[in-house]
């Protein structure tokens, strides 16, 4: 839900808190509450959940980061606040898969065939979640899937293979090429 000065104001006490938080840790600290709320086109109250934040990234300023959801779930103001994160980020999934993956691109004529499209999309957003997994090591696990297919899919190299090993051969200028190599060390292979 968008903030408006009704909201801000009666998170203001929480927003408070948190900053007084950061203030003694310099960590990012975040107050869940809620309050009862109705719009103008509302005919009844409902139930808004609000997580005031003060969030740190290195080399800036802090910001505050106020957020609301409207609910009608019982549960503590945090859990219910996880549930939606949660349901949005799902949704992320799936517009992924919808944009970067194709999975919307279905423009064959006979039905066999976009059916193979459609498995070949889902077959490639679980490769990208393997990759996501394998690469939580390095940071990478919230990469979107665009990023991965062009950092470490989408690349010109030549491959050359032996009886012992198989040999792949990047550009000299390719961008990504340190990420690269540590995504295939994080999936087992051994650098030359």
């Amino acid at each position: 839900m968008r903030k408006n000065s009704v909201l801000e104001k009666a998170a203001g006490d929480d927003l408070s808190l948190a900053r007084q938080s950061f203030d003694e840790t310099g960590q990012t600290y975040a107050v869940f509450g809620h309050q009862f709320y109705s719009a103008q086109s509302w005919t009844t109250k409902r139930r808004v959940i609000h997580k005031a934040e003060v969030v740190s990234l290195p080399g800036r300023e802090p910001r505050d980061n106020l957020r609301f959801v409207v609910t009608n779930m019982d549960l503590h103001s945090e859990q219910v606040y996880d549930i939606y994160r949660q349901r949005g980020d799902s949704e992320n999934r799936i517009k992924e898969l919808k944009d970067e993956l194709d999975l919307g691109r279905l423009s064959c004529h006979g039905f066999w065939a976009n059916q193979l499209r459609l498995l070949l999309s889902a077959a490639a957003f679980v490769i990208m979640q393997l990759l996501r997994v394998r690469l939580a090591k390095l940071g990478m696990e919230t990469s979107q899937a665009g990023s991965l297919r062009l950092q470490l899919l989408k690349i010109g190299g030549r491959v050359t293979r032996s009886v012992r090993r198989v040999v792949v051969h990047l550009a000299a200028a390719h961008p990504w090429a340190k990420e690269w190599q540590r995504a295939a060390r994080a999936w087992g292979a051994v650098a030359t």
